[in-house]
């Protein structure tokens, strides 16, 4: 295959676009999973692979779907039955964007702790009682950026094998 083969290019931006996607995950700011999927679309449409890029496709449309809903469904639900408010979450979520130009990458993870605190302090009044549910948000944040991670990766191993297999 010659670099200037245009599906040999396609299949590189793709892998590229993959890339970004997998480190997108623990990158603040790059959209991972759909990083991931978008780059098997390139592959599909401009790759050359024919119906099996497609199947490879609808296969990463599939499990990008799934990812998400279960990217917010599972820490989510772990959230309500410990009692986080959501209130708290927006909080948390609101200083932590605000930390992230603040202080650049650290300042997400910061600004996030310390919104759900402070939003956990004043609810509650305490600050011995604000970090069970700083603890329990910090983990639903972990719980969802595996799932991403998890979905980044068989997307990715999705589009290998179409390499492969077409």
């Amino acid at each position: 295959m010659s670099v200037t083969d245009a599906s040999a290019a396609v299949t590189v931006l793709a892998g590229l676009a993959i890339l970004a996607g997998l480190a997108g995950v623990v990158v603040p700011g790059l959209p991972a999973l759909p990083l991931c999927w978008g780059g098997v679309l390139v592959w599909a449409i401009f790759g050359g692979a024919g119906p099996g890029g497609w199947a490879v496709f609808a296969a990463a449309t599939l499990v990008a779907v799934t990812g998400t809903v279960v990217k917010y469904a599972w820490p989510g639900r772990n959230l309500k039955r410990t009692g986080v408010p959501t209130m708290t979450l927006l909080a948390g979520g609101v200083l932590g964007i605000i930390g992230f130009f603040v202080v650049p990458i650290v300042g997400l993870v910061l600004g996030f702790v310390g919104g759900v605190w402070a939003a956990e302090r004043l609810r509650l009044g305490d600050s011995r009682l604000a970090w069970p549910s700083t603890k329990q948000a910090v983990k639903a944040a972990g719980l969802s950026m595996l799932v991403e991670f998890a979905a980044c990766t068989v997307v990715a191993a999705l589009w290998l094998a179409g390499l492969l297999l077409t």
